[in-house]
């Protein structure tokens, strides 16, 4: 799994209250932590009012690069902004560019800023409409960006590309009243998985439970589907170790990939969930309340629990964990 490093990021309130107060010393430490917990990219990204966006991004880049030599997403919604700053040469090395869409004219700045480097970009599957609500409509835009990028000379292997992940509880294919938000991603991902072998596909694991309780359980069930359906990049925390273990576990089922001992712990687990495919009840007496809720979180990510009902009815009474 390619790991986006995403606390480094002024939207998160304990991060924001950092870049405001110049807190140094706590931005230093959140990227060397990242970077020891196996992240492959550190996101940066200021969040904060347009006219100090640059100065505040600069900066932090300055302090995160001279901490770690993690290479670096530069994290910004305004493509002047991420052009300015590869432009100016802040960046030490080729990193990623977080994002372009084929929103406005967002691939036509950057993607020929990067053709002749060795720089990656996220994409994600949006354009002048909004984020389609039809995994045929995600399908049309990737297909279009797609385009653009032959134009530009950038090669797939370049490109990682997010379907757009959106809150399980209530997001739904307005084509398909049976295909919950997860239906919606997994369905993109395997298309972009089978026309392209080579690019990478990626999201924010996070936004599925945004709204939910425990939302560390549903974010592990969702990571572990993910990956079974194409998932190989993604914006998360490298320091829950529940998620990196549910993910090496994952790598190492579905393909093999060596395993560490944490994810080895979660193997077990991992395999039940992959095992799920009805609404069949699930025999509470044989896991402990972390590993149902992940599993109920599973049956609601497959479609099986209906805006996720049974999920939270267990977390409310207690049937499973509250948190993780």
């Amino acid at each position: 799994m390619i790991i986006i490093a995403e606390k480094i990021n002024g939207s998160i309130p304990s991060m924001g209250k950092a870049i405001a107060a110049r807190d140094e010393e706590l931005i230093k430490s959140l990227a060397v932590r990242q970077t020891a917990a196996g992240a492959s990219f550190i996101d940066v990204c200021a969040s904060v009012e347009p006219a100090a966006e640059y100065d505040t991004l600069t900066w932090m880049l300055n302090l995160v690069q001279g901490a770690t030599d993690c290479t670096i997403s530069v994290d910004s919604p305004n493509p002047d902004i991420l052009v300015d700053v590869l432009k100016a040469g802040t960046v030490k090395k080729p990193g990623l560019v977080n994002s372009v869409s084929m929103e406005g004219d967002k691939v036509d700045k950057i993607f020929p800023l990067i053709a002749d480097t060795d720089w990656e970009v996220v994409a994600l599957l949006c354009d002048d409409t909004g984020i389609p609500k039809t995994a045929q409509k995600r399908k049309d835009v990737f297909d279009a960006l797609m385009e653009k990028a032959k134009q530009y000379g950038i090669a797939p292997s370049r490109l990682h590309i997010d379907p757009l992940v959106e809150m399980l509880a209530t997001s739904y294919d307005t084509d398909d009243e049976d295909a919950n938000g997860v239906k919606v991603v997994v369905d993109v991902m395997k298309y972009i998985r089978a026309k392209y072998p080579e690019i990478h596909i990626t999201g924010a694991i996070s936004n599925i439970s945004f709204n939910l309780p425990a939302r560390k359980l549903v974010n592990v069930a969702f990571a572990i589907q993910s990956i079974r359906a194409g998932l190989d990049s993604s914006v998360m925390d490298p320091l829950d170790d529940a998620l990196m273990g549910a993910i090496g576990a994952a790598e190492h089922i579905l393909f093999g990939t060596p395993s560490n001992d944490l994810a080895q712990a979660y193997i077990p687990l991992v395999t039940d969930a992959l095992a799920i495919d009805s609404d069949d009840e699930l025999d509470d007496s044989k896991y402990d309340k972390v590993s149902l809720g992940i599993l109920y979180a599973t049956k609601a990510c497959l479609g099986f629990d209906d805006f996720c009902i049974e999920y939270i009815s267990a977390a409310r009474d207690g049937t499973i964990a509250a948190k993780l």
